[in-house]
């Protein structure tokens, strides 16, 4: 395969805004235009000039600022359209007008109510007349995947004729597979751009089948040159090829593809945030290069090779593409992932205190998902500080109107002690419990929880001061399940 430039074509203020709910002011269309700009891609589709008075604002805000892309706006076959995209981006110092009609039976006969005849008249017609006031035309054929081959061919023929100097083929509704479209593309390639060297190959894949980047990629090998997806692949319904990830995998295996893309990568995590942030539409923590857990370890056996060498789960850099890598700790994770976590605090253990520690880590892990550095640290003072023979066996309170009770089973030393009692609520009730199985006349003098981190599965710290006829002690414990952890806390400053 020749090494030659893959042109990449970012359709995220066009087709991605047409998603559901997604409403860009002029304003933000240009902050996201400036970033892909960063991002250094080929060709902006700043949007549908002739859709709205707004998107016609966009387009133009656009067309004025940015310098290094070329902007385009899509336009029907139809005069007005094509006047309208010339008039928004002819200020641009590279414009592309963006013609399209379908092509199908089906859109031809319920959408359009046109022949193929008439079709072909509107594609010669439409070109020939953008060709007449600008220089760079591209031509789609709509529901090309779904198009009779022989009349595909025949219309993009026209539009070549006419001075088309790219050639889109959209797999618009997302019904091709990887062996269709290679198929497809590769007759396009054949008998319409020929030996025709100013003419590119284009594909436009849609993700309804979850194929839309593996379509696009395949079409490399059958001799495209220019991709064309979104951010984040947003866009209708099940959105649009990912435009990181056709360049990241072109990057990532120039093995396989050997084409040129001149992308700055260490953009795309920003520009991801960015387009997130503005549409209001998130990104899946699983998502391909952008995703929250893209370059994230939970697992132990995973943790302990990545921390030997990042190679053995990681085929790129997390800061090729502005993202950080990340050893989460959670219920999965192993000793190995959990030593690198306190390393990377600063804290030095024992080996009987990184016992303990890891031991009550696994507790609350298993609980709730991650595990973040303030829970980190509160584990390790916890057990830091409780270090006794005395363990909590188990607890089972109950509360009713007038009056709470607990049951309560403690270690103590060898032997095993259940003891019941009453209480004003469940923390009095057990911790009178307690203090029954240990004989203890300890007052408690202070109270007190803090959560750590938020939400429903919360860690919290819980510290407890108590007088037990000579001295103040105090206790602290964490624990996602506030009356083990009060239990915990309270036998923390009993056993000082």
């Amino acid at each position: 395969m020749s090494n030659d430039k893959l042109i990449i074509f970012d359709t995220t203020l066009r087709d991605g805004e047409q998603s559901p709910g997604i409403a860009l002011t002029p304003s933000e269309k240009l902050l996201i235009a400036q970033q892909l700009e960063k991002l250094k891609v080929d060709v902006i589709e700043a949007g549908f000039a002739a859709s709205s008075p707004g998107d016609w604002e966009g387009v133009n805000l656009i067309a004025q600022n940015i310098k290094n892309s070329t902007i385009a706006s899509l336009a029907r076959c139809h005069p007005d359209d094509i006047e309208q995209a010339w008039e928004a981006i002819k200020a641009a110092r590279d414009s592309r007008i963006h013609v399209f009609t379908s092509t199908s039976e089906i859109h031809m006969e319920h959408m359009l109510r046109k022949t193929k005849e008439e079709i072909l008249k509107d594609t010669r017609e439409s070109v020939k007349y953008a060709k007449n006031l600008c220089d760079n035309i591209e031509f789609s054929a709509q529901d090309a995947t779904r198009t009779d081959k022989d009349f595909l061919i025949e219309v993009l023929k026209t539009a070549v004729e006419e001075g088309a100097t790219t050639i889109n083929v959209p797999d618009t509704v997302g019904y091709a597979t990887p062996q269709d479209y290679l198929e497809l593309l590769t007759q396009v390639y054949e008998q319409v751009k020929g030996r025709n060297e100013d003419v590119i190959i284009s594909t436009h894949c849609h993700n309804d089948l979850g194929l839309a980047v593996a379509n696009s990629l395949t079409a490399i090998t059958a001799g495209a040159r220019q991709i064309e997806g979104a951010i984040n692949g947003i866009g209708e319904r099940a959105g649009n090829t990912s435009t990181e990830e056709i360049i990241m995998a072109v990057k990532t295996r120039q093995d396989q593809f050997g084409v040129e893309i001149k992308a700055e990568t260490t953009e795309i995590f920003e520009t991801s945030r960015l387009v997130s942030k503005l549409t209001g539409y998130p990104v899946q923590f699983n998502k391909a290069v952008v995703g929250k857990n893209a370059f994230s370890h939970e697992s132990g056996i995973h943790q302990h090779g990545y921390l030997r060498n990042t190679s053995t789960y990681e085929i790129m850099s997390p800061d090729s593409v502005g993202q950080e890598a990340k050893i989460i700790l959670g219920k999965h994770s192993g000793r190995a992932g959990f030593k690198d976590a306190l390393d990377n605090l600063n804290i030095d253990l024992d080996n009987d205190s990184f016992d303990n520690a890891f031991n009550t880590f696994k507790k609350i892990a298993d609980r709730k998902g991650e595990i973040v550095e303030n829970e980190l640290r509160a584990i390790v003072g916890q057990v830091e500080t409780n270090q006794s023979s005395t363990k909590l066996l188990s607890v089972s309170v109950n509360s009713k109107d007038e009056y709470a009770s607990a049951k309560i089973t403690l270690k103590v030393g060898d032997n095993e002690i259940t003891e019941e009692a009453t209480g004003d609520g469940m923390i009095h009730a057990a911790f009178t419990a307690v203090k029954k199985i240990l004989k203890s006349e300890a007052t408690l003098i202070d109270y007190r929880v803090e959560s750590i981190t938020k939400g429903s599965d919360a860690t919290a710290e819980i510290v407890t001061i108590i007088n037990d006829g000579h001295l103040m002690k105090q206790g602290r414990a964490v624990s996602t399940d506030v009356v083990q952890g009060s239990i915990e806390s309270f036998l923390n400053a009993l056993n000082k």
